[in-house]
């Protein structure tokens, strides 16, 4: 539920087809759009099944550890999609998915703690994110602020 609500409140300030956004020097390699749209329901949806798994092998400290970490890392999430898209800020989205990428380390160290496998789940989140930590640094550096 958390992992919806977090989706769902990232994804409203998202508006890939604004002219701002158009408007971004942007490298070529860059994904297309609708790439976007198809990794991260996955990416949602493999974050919620982890957190589930690791829930249910905790024990009570570890599930206050997975809570906090969890919603650190939601939080961070989703205020990226806010800074950059709503705040049309490259340099404040990356301050964000720098945070982000910490958060995502913390994250599987804590899921690891009570599920290895929960945890494995998480790299290919945590990879997704380093990669568009690079896209935002290189959209960043060529962008001047308004």
């Amino acid at each position: 539920m958390a992992v919806a609500a977090a989706a769902t409140v990232g994804a409203a300030a998202v508006d890939a087809n604004s002219a701002w956004y158009r408007g971004l020097a942007t490298p070529r390699w860059q994904p297309p759009r609708w790439a976007f749209g198809a990794v991260w329901p996955l990416l949602h949806a493999t974050t919620a099944w982890s957190a589930g798994r690791a829930w249910s092998q905790a024990g009570e400290r570890e599930r206050t550890e997975l809570v906090v970490a969890l919603t650190v890392n939601l939080s961070l999430r989703t205020a990226w999609s806010w800074a950059f898209f709503a705040a049309r800020s490259p340099r404040a989205s990356l301050v964000s998915t720098l945070l982000l990428d910490a958060s995502n380390l913390h994250l599987i160290r804590t899921t690891a703690r009570s599920d290895r496998r929960a945890a494995a789940a998480l790299l290919p989140y945590a990879a997704w994110c380093l990669f568009a930590t690079a896209l935002n640094a290189r959209i960043a550096r060529h962008n001047p602020r308004p």
